[in-house]
């Protein structure tokens, strides 16, 4: 009787991994084919050097796949440290991850807070003084301008520095954040009050765990606490704070941004909503600035 032959174990192993290595690749451009295109769409060395890194490092990299993104004579073996900042970040997100919205494990949550760590330089993480939101992946929607100081009106609202055309259509809330007026008065208002209303985002705090039971005692974690905003689409991000509670889970989104925050994420599809990642930055002593933030 003839004995069965069986391959060595590394050769199994080997290809399991090409296995998952097509799949992964396959996974990759379908979801970020928009992203894809808005670095062509940046600058067309920037998507010659990168994408064709980017084909060099998801591999195996089939002919027709090649073929399909960049002509073959313009591939050329650029080094992985070239690869521009904001797809490397792109391409790290996507293998934590889930394909569509919904809530990160702990094992992702981890990985994830550590890459943006990593790629932002400042700490973040989903749990912060025992207290954490219900979650850290969401779909954020367009929030209007708030109310600084009693009888603020759009005409009131814009300094001459700043893009009033842009963001005027976006209108006013009618009623103030959930902690009240950022300044007691035009007067008294501070640039700090300024950058507050600017860049804040509206997350559901009422649907934090504890938050019924120790109310005041959240409500005060929670104001004006400091958020890392970040378009896993694009790499775009920025330092935010909670400036309001909402929206109401029946619309289908997990938190809403301000038009300057929806505006510099692009996440203004045809519904105004898009999945960002929003994690707590671990600032004691208040010397993160909020606004736009780049890739260290």
């Amino acid at each position: 009787m003839s004995q069965k032959q069986y391959k060595p174990h590394y050769e199994h192993l080997k290809n399991k991994w090409l296995d998952e290595q097509k799949e992964l690749q396959k996974n990759l451009v379908e979801r970020h084919k928009e992203a894809f295109l808005w670095l062509e769409h940046r600058t067309k060395q920037l998507m010659v050097g990168s994408a064709g890194s980017l084909l060099m490092l998801v591999t195996p990299v089939t002919t027709a796949f090649a073929a399909q993104q960049v002509p073959p004579k313009q591939i050329s073996p650029t080094p992985q440290t070239t690869l521009d900042p904001q797809v490397r970040l792109i391409i790290d997100l996507s293998y934590s991850l889930p394909e569509n919205v919904q809530l990160l494990t702990d094992g992702q949550e981890k990985v994830v807070s550590k890459t943006l760590t990593r790629y932002f330089g400042i700490p973040v993480s989903p749990l912060l003084q025992g207290k954490r939101l219900d979650r850290t992946y969401g779909l954020i929607g367009a929030e209007q301008h708030l109310m600084r100081y009693p009888g603020d009106t759009m005409a009131t609202h814009f300094s001459p520095n700043d893009d009033a055309e842009k963001y005027y259509s976006s209108g006013m809330a009618p009623g103030r954040g959930a902690w009240g007026y950022f300044a007691n008065s035009q007067q008294e208002m501070t640039e700090k009050d300024i950058m507050r209303e600017k860049y804040y985002i509206a997350v559901q705090t009422f649907l934090a765990s504890g938050y019924n039971e120790h109310t005041k005692e959240y409500s005060d974690f929670f104001k004006y606490r400091k958020m890392l905003v970040v378009n896993p689409e694009n790499g775009k991000a920025l330092v935010a704070d909670i400036a309001d509670a909402g929206p109401s889970p029946w619309t289908g989104k997990h938190l809403g941004g301000s038009p300057e925050v929806m505006s510099y994420l692009e996440r203004q599809d045809g519904a105004a909503r898009g999945p960002v990642l929003y994690f707590f930055v671990d600032d004691p002593d208040d010397t993160v600035a909020l606004g736009p933030i780049t890739i260290q």
